[in-house]
């Protein structure tokens, strides 16, 4: 009779013990928010991207009217140049090195001895100084566009920059279905890839896209790409306007605001400063910066993304605070920064290159990107589940997930996630995501968590 009671009471035990289990696990898969692993909430990759039908077929006819000699060695030559460019040196810094350097010169001409004539060695010193500097300082260049250098470009840039803005602009697309912008700002719209990539996903909404760039070259182009490459034609996207200078009126607004590439263009950081800025001010809702997945590249962003954090404007007009909605899942120093050997934070998309010679089945866009919103994420972000992000590949081997993560505590960690200790619905999603998704943190055991921030 004893033996009978303790095993209806071990029986009771365990089906309480699944109960619990099974509401945690409920309570935990919330997040998914009823879909399944592969996609859920945090995914934002997107599959190889090729370029609109549109858009490669009027790149093509350009390309092959504009009859460019050895096109193929210049695009590979000039994206080369693109992805090593790097910002002007300051002013200040250069001044600073120059110091340094004069004083460590006169420091091993003293140590030397003998007589020395001040005057001679003052000259001998100084012309040192400037061989140095300029042996050793970047020279910046502003980058003048002609017809035949648009080509180049084209070739060059134009996939790879599509892929880029497009995956960038699906972060906003997939975590705020809400949003429907009627309005676009592309600065420095270039080859209008921005156009393009923002019409691919709210084609419904937008009734009116602003293009504005320097370059009257790259403005007809940009047109011509839109036409089809057809001068009679009517643009394949509507209600885009292009400009070469932005909109004066403080109080004019757009829902959607984007610079792609165009901040490592602005030669000084002042200047810098003061256009995300003003970009700032044109925002009404999203604000997208990209740029080159450099380390001069995530450099900028990380000082647009200071500006706007933690400077303050001289004349507000919408007081609306900014805060960051990708890819940092929090507002604390970039942990990445604080390394010596700093490695960027950068994201990867696959895309199909224009058919030129030479060019690979599928290429590889190395970006770093930042978005900012103004008035705080989306209200479904703010229920109860943390994200981390997800900065390098997934390593996926037998029952364990490994998984590097920049984390809302502002620090890297890496997290070996298991279905025992994280839940079987985290070990699903861990092993469905890729470098660039976000992941639920739902932590269970300190031991598997080692930060990579010290």
């Amino acid at each position: 009779m004893a033996s009978w009671s303790c095993r209806v009471l071990g029986q009771r035990a365990g089906a309480f013990r699944r109960m619990c289990t099974a509401a945690q696990s409920q309570s935990e898969a919330d997040f998914l928010k009823g879909e399944l692993h592969r996609k859920h909430p945090g995914v934002t990759n997107l599959k190889t991207l090729s370029l609109p039908e549109e858009l490669q077929r009027a790149a093509w006819s350009i390309i092959q009217s504009a009859q460019v000699n050895r096109l193929n060695e210049r695009t590979h030559s000039f994206a080369n140049f693109l992805w090593s460019r790097k910002r002007a040196v300051e002013v200040v810094t250069l001044r600073r090195t120059a110091v340094s350097l004069e004083k460590e010169l006169w420091k091993k001409a003293v140590e030397k001895g003998g007589n020395i004539d001040e005057e001679a060695l003052e000259d001998r010193i100084r012309r040192k100084v400037f061989s140095e500097l300029r042996r050793t300082t970047y020279h910046w260049k502003a980058l003048k566009y002609d017809e035949e250098l648009c080509v180049v470009y084209l070739a060059a840039r134009l996939a790879g920059g599509y892929a880029a803005v497009r995956r960038a602009l699906n972060e906003i697309k997939k975590r705020d279905s809400s949003f429907a912008p009627q309005s676009l700002l592309d600065f420095g719209s270039g080859l209008g890839t921005v156009v393009w990539a923002s019409h691919s996903h709210w084609a419904a909404s937008l009734k009116e896209m602003v293009c504005v760039d320097s370059s009257a070259p790259m403005n007809i182009l940009a047109e011509r790409l839109l036409k089809g490459d057809d001068e009679r034609a009517q643009p394949h996207i509507q209600h885009v306007y292009f400009r070469q200078f932005l909109p004066v009126s403080p109080k004019v607004q757009f829902d959607l605001v984007v610079a792609a590439f165009t901040l490592s263009e602005i030669p000084g950081g002042k200047e810098r400063e003061e256009a995300v800025f003003t970009l700032w001010r044109k925002t009404s809702s999203y604000l997208v910066l990209v740029e080159n997945g450099t380390k001069e590249g995530h450099q900028i962003l990380m000082e647009a993304r200071d500006t706007l954090l933690k400077k303050q404007e001289k004349m507000v007009h919408d007081p609306r605070p900014a805060s960051v909605f990708a890819p940092c899942p929090h507002e604390l120093t970039c942990p990445k920064l604080a390394r010596e050997l700093a490695v960027p934070c950068n994201f990867q998309q696959l895309y199909q290159p224009l058919p030129l010679p030479g060019h690979n089945v599928r290429q590889i866009e190395k970006f770093s990107y930042l978005i900012l919103t103004r008035g705080g994420p989306p209200e479904a972000e703010t229920e109860g589940v943390n994200w981390a992000r997800l900065i390098a590949p997934v390593l996926r081997r037998t029952r364990h997930v490994h998984c590097q993560m920049c984390s809302p505590d502002g620090k890297l960690h890496h997290m070996v996630v298991t279905a025992r200790k994280h839940s079987r619905d985290v070990y699903r999603c861990a092993r469905n995501s890729d470098w660039g998704d976000q992941l639920p943190v739902i932590q269970r055991d300190e031991d598997d968590v080692q930060s990579d921030s010290e």
